[in-house]
């Protein structure tokens, strides 16, 4: 009996994982042509680009903008655009799973990832920078050394690239955005390091916290895809530049950023 108990245990663990392997397998283009729905993992906490309105209950932002046209290209309707929250640590895991189709969350393109997924095209030029308080000492990334402390999330980019930068400096690595800069509100850190755009929107927000020093790195934002989806890449950069083409791009770009860089 206990043989027979340990036998069916193993089938059905052999059956769960090769459903996960033909979901996150599928082929995307392919499915879509029977079902329409494409599933975006996208921040749910970084004003800008993906934030909750908790007004309204839905996320809001320049990724949730740029995905939902994209699947309007692909799909023929935004409506068909769904999307599941991620965060720098979880949102590899999901895609490879097959939880999501395709990842639009300030994902910065680098070698290391490449070799776990394919990216789209660039959709956004970002670049690395500080986020200080008002009156701060911290004018660039050269002022950090051994009495200062950076904050950064963990699993980021971001992370990686202070220590290359400011090898003195004490690096702090907190779950989220939202955590860093309530870390750096409350004075556990000096500066919170991430991508400028992200750090605009924060700014923007609160007026006594300031971007220090200009942009030190190169950070290009692509859509990251599983790999074996060629033919999905593919339709997603076939949008990507059709936005560009058709001036949707500029709207959206427009909608999120033009003000705040008049600020």
């Amino acid at each position: 009996m206990k043989k027979l108990t340990t036998l069916f245990l193993f089938l059905g663990l052999f059956l769960l994982g090769a459903c996960g392997k033909n979901v996150a397998d599928e082929d995307i283009m392919s499915r879509l042509d029977k079902s329409p729905t494409i599933t975006w993992g996208v921040k749910y906490d970084t004003r800008l680009f993906g934030m909750i309105n908790v007004e309204t209950g839905e996320v809001e932002g320049f990724d949730i903008d740029i995905a939902k046209a994209i699947t309007k290209e692909l799909t023929g309707s935004a409506d068909n655009a769904q999307f599941v929250e991620v965060t720098s640590k979880t949102r590899i895991p999901l895609l490879k799973n097959g939880n999501i189709d395709a990842i639009i969350a300030t994902m910065t393109i680098t070698e290391d990832r490449k070799k776990q997924v394919d990216f789209s095209e660039v959709y956004f030029d970002a670049g690395q920078s500080l986020l200080v308080k008002k009156g701060s000492p911290i004018k660039s990334v050269d002022d950090l050394n051994a009495d200062t402390t950076v904050l950064a999330v963990k699993g980021s980019t971001s992370a990686i690239n202070i220590r290359e930068h400011a090898p003195d400096a004490k690096i702090l690595e907190l779950e989220n955005y939202a955590e860093a800069f309530t870390a750096l509100q409350s004075g556990q850190g000096d500066a919170m390091t991430t991508d400028n755009a992200i750090l605009l929107g924060m700014a923007a927000e609160n007026p006594n916290y300031e971007l220090a020093g200009g942009n030190f790195t190169d950070e290009p934002y692509g859509i990251a895809i599983n790999k074996g989806q060629e033919p999905f890449v593919k339709g997603v950069n076939a949008a990507l530049e059709q936005l560009h083409q058709n001036g949707e791009y500029d709207k959206i770009y427009n909608k999120w950023f033009e003000k705040e860089a008049e600020k």
